[in-house]
């Protein structure tokens, strides 16, 4: 297979994601489909959370059933690593971007104690929707190192199943990503809408790329740690909202719902043997 076939496969699998983001354009939505778009992006997220630090954890696995401990702690190491900069790091950048905004709205003598009065760190719709991006974009930048590996090595029909499978889940990433928007009524313009699923999808694709000429565990590790913290952090936030809305048995049964989603994507690049 050439690099340029190799490369539309990555394209394909990534900007799928593309196929759930018109969802954010809902104008108005009423409180309990926001309510309930927001608990189905945080069953999602969780399956994610779950899905990327399996994988992230295996090359450590297998070095310690292996009895290799050198690797066993250097793949533990990046990947706790890679974990707190990515959950960590979103908190520590959320706080400075809230006071910086704190500062801006306020002018004059009251400016300082305005700053000082602002709310704790708590994202806007926006913010959240560009670390869900963010957060997937580095996982899918995982799966594209997986496709280019795949494709590199001969194995084409692993390689076009890690496209259907990763092609299906980047859907339902799409729909993950806009949900803060539309559960919060904030109506995103088509090129902010674009520019979103730039971001989580094209990674796909430029993983795929790298995975052609780079095989390395602990690259794919510290992409999966900072991607896992990422979005554990986005799920956090997504609760908050979930408890203000007041609505736990809705809730419940809609993360349900995004769990069982997350799980029925991933069934392809399970029957894959990844």
């Amino acid at each position: 297979m050439s690099s340029s076939q190799i490369a539309l496969l990555g394209a394909i699998a990534g900007f799928t994601i593309y196929l759930g983001l018109p969802i954010g354009r809902l104008t108005n939505p009423a409180p309990r489909l926001r309510a309930g778009l927001n608990a189905v992006a945080i069953g999602i997220l969780v399956f994610l959370v779950w899905d990327v630090l399996s994988a992230a954890w295996e090359p450590t696995d297998a070095a310690l059933s292996d009895h290799h401990w050198g690797t066993a702690i250097s793949g533990g190491a990046v990947l706790a690593i890679g974990l707190a900069a990515g959950l960590a790091g979103l908190v520590h950048w959320d706080r400075v971007m809230a006071h910086r905004q704190a500062s801006k709205l306020s002018e004059g003598p009251g400016a300082a104690v305005a700053t000082e009065l602002a709310p704790p760190t708590r994202s806007t719709a926006s913010g959240l929707a560009l670390m869900i991006a963010t957060g997937i974009g580095l996982h899918n930048f995982a799966e594209g190192l997986a496709i280019g590996n795949s494709a590199a090595t001969g194995e084409i029909s692993l390689a076009v199943l890690l496209i259907i499978g990763f092609g299906l889940h980047n859907a339902t990433e799409g729909f993950g990503i806009v949900a803060p928007l539309a559960s919060h009524g904030e109506r995103p313009s088509w090129g902010r809408l674009g520019l979103l699923g730039l971001i989580g999808g094209g990674p796909t694709f430029a993983g795929t790329l790298v995975g052609q000429h780079l095989v390395n565990d602990t690259l794919s590790i510290a992409f999966l740690g900072l991607a896992a913290g990422s979005i554990l952090y986005v799920v956090i936030e997504l609760l908050a909202v979930a408890r203000r809305a007041a609505m736990k048995e809705l809730t419940t049964w809609m993360i349900l719902l995004g769990l069982l989603l997350g799980f029925a994507t991933d069934a392809v690049v399970t029957a894959a043997g990844v």
